[in-house]
């Protein structure tokens, strides 16, 4: 059942005084049991530390709201703030000239917030009809750049195909998706199918210019936010190596993207391509780009339609609110790690260098939010662009960003998706259908990674993937 702003006030309320010591109590006690017997782990890493995997900021919860925890250690101020961000995250918007939460459309992707990051996490692929409304949405350009260096518009579409419309109008075009299986045999024998999907338009208001790149995207998880929004840049600089000195043939490096609040360019953190350099940028261009909601940064509409409005329909103060509301949600800890089997699949992550692109610790700088502030946490990024390959790539640049790079997620919280979101639907556009899938489709880069996990044993593959869900 959809959560209620109200019932989440009471909910999260949950985790102040006794309520937030009995959670963390019975965290512990499910930390701390153990399925496996009879494994040795005298080999294998130590990853008491990682069961924090937020910090300070970490929520013990395993259950379907697992990803929807206020953080502890928030101010009086910040909580009520926090509490009216969720309540806009949560709202549908309506057609102008509604006295409240108006201004949907007139072309959209979704109705709200929620919608496309469904309990905060991850969005499924619709597979039943692709063009209903959902989290998965198709950016689109042309050859060049624009003034700023990112993507480039289609004329008369933008950088977004908008594929809902309000009554009275039309929609920029339907999405289309077809399937090409390629097969992978593991080597204890396992057939594992994946299914390439190649992306068109029909229906377009108007016919589309030769030469689109397109793009799918598919809403992640939001927890964490704030702590990835507070990485030293130098920090993350320190994990580049673009010309691959160390001869492991893992480069990793940077984007730089255009910050429309300070106008000027910085560093790269979210989205797909590390193509939003923060959290406020983020909340600004979903509401324009999936919501159709005009702000006093995007004064007109996305595309060719309007309403008819002549203000925001959304307010500075409300995209400040759902900012910190996305930056203070809780982080779920890490499960079961001093279970032997996730500690050997730990130490396997490690020797096939998954962890090269997808390091443990990170550490946050200081933040006005104290909750956030000067934190190590576990989110197992390196929060770089890495060629991923001509099979995951979508051909379409997006800044620094080349049509095979895609930035590293993060994966604490992964092994909830079942649990929250009810699906294990992975990869930028949720191609990949679990674990198995996601990793096969990992190449350029991460090829001999790939590779490594698919010459596994059965035990060592099935340990592998216990410790990533354990996350």
């Amino acid at each position: 059942m959809k959560k209620t702003y109200k019932n989440m006030l009471l909910s999260k309320s949950i985790l102040s005084g006794f309520g937030k010591i009995f959670l963390l109590s019975i965290g512990i006690l499910l930390i701390s049991c153990s399925d496996d017997e009879g494994v040795s782990s005298e080999t294998y890493p130590n990853l008491a530390d990682r069961t924090n995997a937020g910090g300070a900021t970490t929520v013990y919860s395993a259950t379907s709201q697992a990803f929807s925890w206020i953080s502890p250690g928030l101010s009086a101020s910040e909580e009520n703030d926090h509490m009216q961000g969720d309540y806009l995250f949560e709202m549908s918007f309506v057609t102008y000239p509604a006295p409240i939460y108006s201004g949907l459309g007139p072309i959209y992707n979704n109705v709200s917030c929620i919608s496309c990051h469904p309990k905060d996490g991850r969005a499924n692929f619709p597979d039943a009809n692709i063009n209903a409304p959902s989290g998965l949405f198709l950016r689109i350009s042309i050859d060049g750049t624009d003034e700023n260096g990112g993507p480039n518009s289609v004329p008369g579409f933008g950088t977004q195909m908008q594929n809902q419309a309000i009554f009275g109008y039309k929609s920029e075009g339907k999405y289309q998706v077809t399937y090409t299986d390629i097969t992978e045999t593991l080597a204890d024998g396992t057939i594992v199918t994946l299914r390439k999907p190649s992306y068109s338009f029909i229906d377009t208001y108007i016919p589309l210019p030769a030469g689109v790149m397109i793009s799918p995207r598919i809403g992640m998880p939001i927890f964490g936010s704030g702590l990835l929004e507070l990485i030293p840049e130098a920090d993350i600089l320190a994990l580049q190596d673009i010309n691959d000195a160390d001869g492991d043939g893992i480069s990793g490096r940077a984007n730089y993207v255009w910050d429309e609040v300070d106008n000027k360019i910085k560093i790269g953190r979210f989205g797909w391509k590390a193509s939003v350099p923060n959290v406020k940028m983020q909340t600004i261009e979903a509401f324009h780009q999936d919501i159709g909601l005009t702000s006093s940064f995007h004064m007109t509409e996305s595309s060719y339609a309007t309403d008819g409005s002549i203000h925001p329909e959304i307010s500075d103060n409300s995209i400040n609110l759902v900012d910190l509301y996305c930056r203070t949600l809780g982080v779920p800890a890490a499960r079961d790690l001093n279970n032997p089997t996730v500690q050997k699949g730990a130490k396997i992550f490690d020797d096939i260098n998954c962890s090269k692109c997808h390091v443990p610790q990170q550490k946050t700088g200081y933040s006005s939010i104290a909750a956030l502030s000067f934190q190590t946490f576990y989110p197992y990024t390196d929060m770089l662009l890495h060629d991923m390959g001509d099979r995951l790539g979508d051909g379409r640049p997006d800044y620094l960003a080349t049509g095979n790079e895609w930035k590293t997620r993060p994966l604490w919280g992964i092994g909830l998706t079942q649990v929250v979101n009810g699906h294990t639907r992975f990869l930028h556009d949720g191609r990949a259908r679990n674990l198995t899938e996601a990793i096969m489709w990992h190449g350029g880069e991460s090829r001999p990674a790939k590779d490594a996990f698919k010459a596994l044993n059965t035990s060592d593959r099935e340990a592998l993937l216990k410790f990533v869900n354990s996350l």
